[in-house]
Formats: C-alpha cells, sequence, structure tokens
C-alpha cells in the first residue's frame, strides 16, 4: 500500500469538515475522490499535501508513520499536489515558477541556461509549449493550468493529488493531461483525481470513493458502481434529469452589439439576446469569449462597436456604469475577480445592492441580515453562519454567493462565464434551477461555457466564437457538438 489514511478527523470554526474518514491508495492507480462541494474532498487532501494537519487520525506512507508538518516536507518525502484555485507567482516568468523553491544555481546565482533546460524539460512532461520568459500572470487561465500541472508531473512525485486539473482546459489539453497520466500510473504513480465530470473519473479511474458530508461512504472499483450510484452516494437524493424545462418564446431584445471590437482579441462581433432566453458562447480556449463578456459588463473599453441594452444605446465606461444598467457578470475566477475573501457572505451577497440597503451613507443592518438569509436559503449556500469569510467556503458554495449577489439586485442581462466550473453535479444541478428562474422573470443569460454538454443543455442559440470573431450560430434543434467543434477549428483555418 503506497498511502493510507484511518480514521482522519478536522474541524474549523462551527464546521465539523471531516468526521473519521478512511482512504488507500496503491501504486500505479487512478484513485477518484468523489463528493459535493463542501463534502470534505479539499481538505481531506491539504492534510496529506502538509497544508492542514488532523485533528485526529494516522497515515501512513510506502508503510512508514506520516505526518508532514509543511507543503514543503511533503514534497520532498514525495507527495504532488496540483490544486483548485491557481497557485502561481504572477510577477515571475513562467521557468520561475516551473521550478519555484528548486531554482538551479551556480557561483550564488541562478543558473539560467540550467534554469531554461529543466523548464522545458517540465513541459515536455506534458507535451505543452509556453513562452518560457514571460510573466506567469499574462497567460490564460487554461495555460496558467498547465503550468501548475507540469509544475507538479515535473517533481516526479510518488502521489500525485489532482484537484479539478482539467477544469479550465481546453479539450487538446485535457487530452495531453491524460496521456501523461498514462505515463504516471505505467511507472508506478499512484494518482488521486478529484472532479466533478463523471466521464474523466470513468476514463481515467481504477477505483472511486465517495464523501459526504465528511465523511466516506466506501470505495468501489469503478466495474462495480454506476454514475447514478456515484451521484446518489454524494447527494444522498436522486437528482433526475437535468434538462431545462420547456421555455416559452423569447420576448423583447435585452441586449444588442453591433461591430463590437477591441483588438487583437474580439473583432466586429454582432449578435442580440432577448428576454427569457439563453445565448450560449462557445469556442477554443483564448478565441474571445470573456473578452466579449468584458466589454459588454464595463471591466474593459471597446475600440469601436455599438451596444443596446433594452433599445437603448449606451457606451460602458466602467463595471459601476453596467451595474446600474442592470447587467451582471458571474466571471470565469471567482476568487480574484467575483468575491472580497475576507467579508462574511452576507456581505459579498450584498455588494451589488449596497445603494438599496443602506440609509444615508450607513447600512442598515437588518437589511442585510434579510438579504442575505434570503440567498443562504434560496441558493441552499453551506455556511455555518452568514458571516462567515466567504474565502472558507467550498468553490460550490463561493459561486452561488457569486450568483446570489445579482439575484439580489434583480438583474436583467446575467452574463454567466463557466458558472458551474469546479462545482459538484448537485449543486450544478440548483443552479440551472436558479438560472430556469431567472428566465422564467424574462432577465436575458448570456452564457460562456467549456462545457459542451452545458451548452447544449441550456442555451436556446449557440454562437461559435472563433480568434475573436463570430463563425456560426446555431439553435437548438440544429446544434450538436460535432457542428459546434466543426465551426470552432475551421474558424483558425
Amino acid at each position: 500500500m503506497l498511502l493510507t489514511l484511518t480514521g482522519i478527523k478536522r474541524s474549523f470554526p462551527g464546521v465539523q469538515a471531516l468526521s473519521g474518514v478512511d482512504f488507500e491508495l496503491v501504486a500505479g492507480e487512478v484513485h477518484a475522490l468523489m463528493g459535493e462541494n463542501g463534502a470534505g474532498k479539499s481538505t481531506l487532501m491539504k492534510i496529506v499535501g502538509g497544508v492542514l494537519s488532523p485533528d485526529e487520525g494516522t497515515m501512513t506512507l510506502r508503510g512508514r508513520p506520516y505526518r508532514p508538518r509543511s507543503p514543503r516536507q511533503a514534497r520532498s518525502l514525495g507527495i504532488g499536489f496540483v490544486h483548485q484555485e491557481l497557485n502561481l507567482v504572477e510577477s515571475l516568468s513562467v521557468e520561475e515558477n516551473l521550478l519555484l523553491g528548486e531554482l538551479p544555481h551556480r557561483l550564488g546565482l541562478v543558473d539560467q541556461a540550467a534554469l531554461r533546460r529543466q523548464a522545458r524539460e517540465a513541459l515536455e512532461c506534458l507535451g505543452e509549449e509556453l513562452p518560457l520568459s514571460v510573466p506567469a500572470g499574462s497567460l490564460n487561465v487554461g495555460q496558467k493550468q498547465m503550468l501548475e500541472i507540469a509544475r507538479a508531473l515535473y517533481a516526479r512525485a510518488e502521489v500525485l493529488i489532482m484537484d479539478e486539473p482539467t477544469a479550465a482546459l481546453s479539450d487538446k489539453e485535457a487530452g495531453q493531461l491524460f496521456a501523461a497520466i498514462a505515463r504516471l500510473k505505467a511507472r508506478g504513480t499512484g494518482i488521486i483525481y478529484i472532479s466533478h465530470r463523471m466521464e474523466e473519473v470513468y476514463r481515467l479511474s481504477d477505483r472511486i470513493t465517495v464523501l459526504r458530508d465528511g465523511a466516506s461512504l466506501g470505495t468501489s472499483p469503478l466495474a462495480e458502481i454506476t454514475p447514478e450510484e456515484v451521484v446518489r452516494r454524494m447527494v444522498g437524493r436522486e437528482l433526475g434529469e437535468l434538462a431545462p424545462p420547456q421555455r416559452a418564446a423569447p420576448g423583447e431584445v435585452v441586449l444588442k452589439v453591433e461591430g463590437l471590437t477591441r483588438q487583437p482579441a474580439v473583432r466586429n462581433v454582432s449578435f442580440e439576446v432577448r428576454a427569457g432566453e439563453v445565448v450560449g458562447l462557445a469556442g477554443l480556449v483564448g478565441a474571445g469569449r470573456t473578452e466579449i463578456a468584458r466589454l459588454i459588463a464595463g471591466a474593459d473599453a471597446c475600440q469601436s462597436g455599438r451596444i443596446e441594452l433594452a433599445r437603448t444605446p449606451v457606451r460602458m465606461t466602467s463595471p459601476r456604469q453596467a451595474i446600474s444598467l442592470g447587467v451582471g457578470l458571474v466571471p470565469e475566477e471567482r476568487k480574484s475577480q467575483g468575491l472580497v475573501l475576507g467579508l462574511g457572505v452576507a456581505e459579498n451577497l450584498a455588494l451589488a445592492s449596497l445603494t438599496t440597503l443602506a440609509r444615508g451613507p450607513f447600512l442598515v443592518a437588518s437589511r442585510l441580515t434579510e438579504l442575505a438569509a434570503r440567498f443562504i436559503s434560496e441558493l441552499r449556500i453551506r455556511t455555518p453562519s452568514p458571516a462567515q469569510p466567504v474565502g472558507t467556503l467550498s468553490g460550490g458554495n463561493q459561486q452561488k454567493v457569486v450568483m446570489g449577489k445579482w439575484l439580489a439586485r434583480d438583474t436583467r442581462l446575467l452574463i454567466l462565464d463557466e458558472p458551474t466550473r469546479g462545482v459538484d453535479v448537485g449543486a450544478k444541478a440548483e443552479l440551472y434551477r436558479v438560472i430556469e428562474e431567472q428566465l422564467q422573470r424574462q432577465a436575458a443569460v448570456l452564457l460562456i461555457s467549456s462545457e459542451l454538454p452545458e451548452l447544449l443543455r441550456l442555451s436556446d442559440r449557440v454562437l461559435v466564437i472563433s480568434q475573436g470573431r463570430l463563425v456560426a450560430e446555431y439553435n437548438r434543434s440544429e446544434a450538436s457538438a460535432e457542428k459546434i467543434m466543426h465551426s470552432a477549428l475551421e474558424g483558425l483555418s
């Protein structure tokens, strides 16, 4: 046995995160760890990775007692960790991030030639090409995730923990990762794989362990457990079909853009979104979808083009203006762009509605409490209290807070950029329910998602973006994954 965890417990103020978890990993296997957001997966893996210490329980590594005092010690003992949230020093170069903490030195200085050579070797482990000398902060989200993965693979860990590693990756990048995982298995590396994407789990894994509410619900070989049973164990109930119900015909035009341009990312894009309609933006990573969303939401200024809201021309100059006009953006990176991590759940839910909650320059506490209680209940946000710092919540519950911030303001145009990234199947079903409720009240939704099944399930129309241009449009009846991918790739030629 490579790694054994027995009776692991861990609590935080007001929360019993783990209540006696058992887990085993053998060499040369991919062991999937499944569970809803908040089930305890990340807490358990942070204990293995030396980020946290258990309150109770024992661990062994290669048959010897194991209790790392820090991530550095865990790494030195052969534990690699690809975290769900990016963990880069964005001001340092790609090559410096790849070898962070292990930079080669010569005569007391960083050996630049050795650094460049070893960085290339690290990327070759993954079959990825990245510009080595540029700051890591200049990469897009998918490239940053590949950089994190390459850094972990190059360390040649015996135990590799991967927490939602494909959440920000394109299909091509995910394929490169899967090939690297196969090579790691062949050389005896044990891999703990955390993902909410069931097709990945059943493609890669040998065994599955399910956690719910901080407890393990057993381990099963892949061939002995169906996806339906995995979901039932995770959420404790049957979810049913996630497809949307029959919708009413769309209403009046809420958003119209004509010739929207910000070179080189967005080039002469025109489309409409109507009340009660979901328009999906499909495309490869880097196609320009997020950049389009940011222009509409006032986060970036367009160089040319026209934006109309409810048939009224507007010139978006700031997010504040967009919010005042009823536009809300759930951003791609919730932690850095959608939340104030040190503030409580209540304060984050109120961020877009401060003027309605205030009397003069002061917030009215009773209004804030009422708003927080309403959306914690409606969105089923798991939190010990409204005052709980939002940074301590699971990824799925953080995403619900970001969504709730805009629902509290009665937003008429909701822009959702990867709204279910890193979200479990139960939370995903709840977010879909919320989207349908917004459509019923005649909000318009612009949806960006790299998950084609999600786009096809939710969208009334799908627009395909390639190299900043709109290259194809499909309505619900004619859209398919094959057509969308063909159009996205054809636009590259």
